[in-house]
């Protein structure tokens, strides 16, 4: 395939498209709602109304606005329809021409809305993720078109560090950065991973770019094969995603039809193949050390680093690993150019960043934001605050990252600020927490959470985890005293530094903040130490 063959499916999927479009949501969520017989309600309508030579049902990806679904949007006529069921589907279509529709009215004017910047969600909501020919029709592959053929290796790895992009998986190590190591390792056989293990509570942000935009995805890991020198790719993603597993395996099949994937990608020397591994939903096969391993087919433990998986990872080789929301912004950069996306966040955190918006908010659902936007404008405004009563706190991080209190909610949403407040970016995952939230109950929650998800592999996650677990219940029970509370400091402070992988030395941080802002809620729980019959007072 050439760039004119290539515009010519884009030219002929357009010309097919009819003038009006009837998005319904067919992602996860909206599913769990019955947004499928919502789908196939509409359908039947079109017909009945006679409209179905210029009304289209398309069954699209998640629009982000998930505690409303089943979501139905009407383009270009900017309506959308909140909780739709089944029976509210013929007055929809109604309503098209003029008719009163049955099923609430959302407002694409809300702030939840109108405070997005799209770039990873840019085709969310809006094309059918199971069809190839509607990526190509919005200017899809072309970018990997433009980087095959008018980019050197070396010229699309100075793109991507120009951008400025930080991996958004974690901590934020540059992208350009491990793009350029691996690229530097002598020329064989080198890999792409993707890393779709997506485990924290309360966060959906992967799932929901591989369910909407799977194409996009593949392409940016077809973009950092040809930049790194690699001729094959991993998607490794979860059981738990069935319907992401399932669109990504049509989409690279789809590829690979029409020679997008597979062998003289573009009628170049180009080689590439992306295969999918599925995982057994393991937290710490985040780690990309452990997720290697369980790619191998071993058990998924972590090894020490170095050696680092740019030097040597998957069956020794270099190996590059981004996780799903880096590589979806690769096709935007190449597309508009580093510079364009270095122009978007803050000095040191460039670009948007996907939110799963969750716990006691009025608005929840997914939010792709400028960096350096703060707390606040993301809970009060977009998230429209609490229903009935004040926020307490909002976790960032999940399980790795910290709890900051309502005091602080004018905190810009970078790494810098958030590792200052005692919290992390991680993969994105945004609880909100109101005033009837015990914060020792959310600590001991996540120390469950990490206890279970432990490899086992090294003493001081293991047993500290299980220790920190055990004094928090104490603590809740009102059975421990100074002494265990101080204990509880010591054990964070020792997972934290020994532990061997980013779960355990990560895994106090939930402790560690509510221990730093909010230390009433410990104190007012714990007895006093009693000694030789005197109350002994710490200060």
């Amino acid at each position: 395939m050439d760039i004119t063959e290539l515009l010519e499916i884009a030219e002929k999927e357009r010309s097919h498209q009819k003038p009006i479009r009837v998005h319904c949501c067919t992602s996860t969520g909206c599913r769990a709602a019955n947004s499928l017989s919502v789908k196939k309600n509409l359908e039947g309508a079109v017909k009945d109304v006679g409209l179905s030579d210029r009304v289209q049902v398309v069954g699209v990806g998640c629009m982000g606005f998930c505690g409303n679904g089943p979501l139905v949007e009407i383009d270009p006529q900017e309506k959308l329809y909140e909780r739709v069921t089944p029976n509210d589907a013929a007055s929809i279509i109604e309503a098209i021409n003029g008719g009163i529709a049955t099923a609430p009215e959302g407002d694409l004017k809300h702030p939840f809305f109108a405070r997005q910047l799209r770039i990873v969600r840019e085709n969310s909501g809006k094309i059918d993720p199971e069809s190839i020919d509607e990526y190509i029709a919005v200017g899809g592959y072309q970018p990997l078109y433009k980087v095959i053929h008018d980019m050197t290796p070396a010229e699309v790895v100075d793109e991507i560090t120009r951008s400025g992009l930080r991996g958004r998986g974690g901590a934020g190590y540059p992208t350009g950065l491990k793009w350029a190591t691996v690229a530097k390792m002598p020329p064989g056989q080198k890999y792409i991973v993707c890393n779709g293990d997506e485990g924290d509570p309360g966060a959906f942000m992967d799932r929901s770019v591989l369910e909407s935009d799977p194409h996009k995805v593949l392409e940016g890991m077809a973009i950092a094969g040809y930049a790194v020198g690699a001729s094959e790719g991993y998607i490794y993603v979860r059981a738990e995603y069935p319907l992401a597993i399932e669109r990504l395996e049509t989409a690279i099949k789809q590829a690979k039809k029409l020679g997008i994937l597979g062998s003289q990608i573009f009628y170049s020397a180009f080689d590439f193949k992306i295969n999918i591994r599925i995982g057994a939903g393991a937290f710490v096969c985040g780690e990309e050390t452990a997720l290697i391993s369980s790619i191998e087919g071993g058990r998924g433990n972590p090894r020490p680093r170095p050696p680092y998986p740019a030097q040597e990872g998957l069956w020794g080789c270099p190996t590059l690993i981004n996780n799903v929301e880096t590589f979806a912004n690769i096709a935007a950069i190449v597309r508009e150019g580093g510079d364009w996306y270095a122009s978007i966040g803050t000095e040191k955190s460039k670009g948007t960043k996907v939110f799963a918006l969750t716990g006691k908010i009025r608005n929840n659902g997914l939010i792709e934001v400028p960096m350096g936007i703060t707390l606040r404008e993301i809970v009060a405004e977009m998230g429209g605050g609490i229903p009935d009563g004040e926020v307490k706190a909002v976790q960032t991080g999940g399980p790795s990252g910290g709890c900051i209190p309502a005091s602080l909610l004018d905190t810009p949403v970078d790494y810098e600020s958030l590792s200052n407040l005692g919290s992390m970016m991680g993969s994105g995952g945004m609880v909100v927490m109101d005033k009837e939230t015990s914060m020792v109950e959310v600590a001991r929650f996540y120390m469950e959470f990490c206890r279970g998800e432990t490899c086992g592999k090294c003493i001081p996650c293991r047993a500290g985890t299980v220790q920190m677990y055990h004094t928090l219940t104490k603590i809740l029970k009102g059975e421990a005293n100074q002494t265990d509370l101080e204990r509880l400091q010591a054990l964070c402070d020792m997972v934290k530094h020994t532990s061997l992988c980013g779960l355990g030395q990560s895994a106090p941080n939930p402790v560690i903040s509510t221990l730093r802002y909010f230390p009433e809620e410990y104190t007012t729980l714990i007895k006093p130490d009693v000694l030789n019959g005197k109350v002994a007072v710490s200060h």
